[in-house]
């Protein structure tokens, strides 16, 4: 899928994707898009289908292994507002996940 389908109706750095704006995918938005998932799994945010907010301290660790993962993978490859949002967000949801785990 073409993500430069755009259409007037998208407000800017949105796409339009068979009629439903959602945001330019870069790799800000794909690392947010992961940090979110971790957050479901914290019981930190609403899962999206049922909202409730239920804790999988295993998913979280493995969502927050993938971007630590990406982190070491991307290394002197990202730009430096990438490379510090991805060590902020890391830092972030280790600091939820150690309060979580007790």
């Amino acid at each position: 899928m073409d993500q430069k389908n755009e259409c007037d109706t998208c407000p800017d750095g949105q796409v339009d994707y068979a009629g439903m704006c959602l945001p330019e995918v870069d790799f800000i938005t794909f690392v947010y898009s992961l940090a979110s998932a971790a957050m479901v799994h914290l019981g930190e945010m609403p899962e999206p289908e049922s909202g409730q907010t239920a804790v999988s301290l295993p998913l979280a660790k493995h969502t927050i292994d993938t971007l630590a993962m990406l982190e070491g993978k991307t290394r002197g490859n990202l730009a430096d507002d990438e490379a510090k949002h991805l060590g902020d967000l890391l830092a972030h949801l280790r600091m939820i996940y150690v309060r979580a785990n007790g």
